[in-house]
């Protein structure tokens, strides 16, 4: 179990976004927009911080530091172990323009990669519904699983073990593992391959968002951050 405490980092894509604790769990997210149903909920949950998240839990873990990457709203926590070995997990809700129109969908992505070691690691995903009354039911297929959060369902695609992933059992950690939890429908082409292509694109569109700030020459990453957290707190169509 983590403490809860307001030492949060938000990531976001103008239609959804969530609040991540200091070892990397998503505590806070709600769809299908930002004032949505709070699927990921533990930030109000107390004593049950194992309802309403999203972690990667590293066995061992002693220590953890976070940052952003430099102009984005691409999060990076680190987190090592008592035995020196160590993961790194990459946070983004995609963001970038797509066939003229901007790309923004109901989705949380994320890559858990080896930095150190052979970590083992257990993924806990329970996200609610109901505003946090109910743990939402879950069907699976060979490389994904749904969460009926309410009348439209999410679908969690990946290339970890699926029958480890559903069942939060610990596991080794020999190649990057990439997560897209999103609409319910299939994923078009290879979960690497899409992951990483829409990491880039997003890294592409904060970077290009911040060239067009007038920001002042004193205090300018501190700007800069403050202004990508406001675009974060944004509803795209509102």
């Amino acid at each position: 179990m983590t403490k809860s405490n307001l030492n949060l980092w938000p990531i976001g894509n103008c239609q959804v976004n969530g609040l991540i604790d200091q070892t990397g769990g998503i505590v806070w997210g709600c769809v299908p927009r930002v004032d949505g149903d709070p699927v990921f909920c533990a930030l109000l949950n107390g004593e049950h911080q194992d309802r309403g998240v999203w972690r990667f839990e590293l066995e061992g873990m002693v220590s953890s530091r976070q940052r952003y990457e430099r102009n984005t709203a691409l999060l990076v926590t680190t987190l090592e172990a008592a035995d020196g070995s160590a993961i790194e997990i990459r946070d983004f809700c995609p963001r970038f323009e797509r066939s003229g129109r901007m790309y923004r969908p109901v989705a949380y992505v994320r890559i858990v990669r080896a930095i150190a070691g052979s970590p083992r690691m257990r993924v806990v995903l329970k996200p609610m519904k109901n505003y946090g009354a109910e743990i939402a039911e879950t069907t699976n297929g060979t490389n994904h699983v749904r969460y009926l959060v309410g009348p439209q369902a999410l679908r969690l695609s990946t290339d970890a073990p699926v029958g480890y992933v559903l069942n939060g059992q610990p596991f080794r950690i020999e190649s990057d593992q990439h997560f897209f939890l999103g609409p319910d429908e299939p994923f078009t082409g290879n979960v690497r391959t899409e992951v990483r292509r829409m990491e880039e694109e997003t890294r592409k569109y904060w970077q290009l968002w911040v060239r067009g700030l007038a920001t002042p020459f004193e205090w300018q990453d501190a700007v800069i951050r403050c202004a990508i957290t406001l675009k974060l707190c944004q509803h795209e169509e509102t």
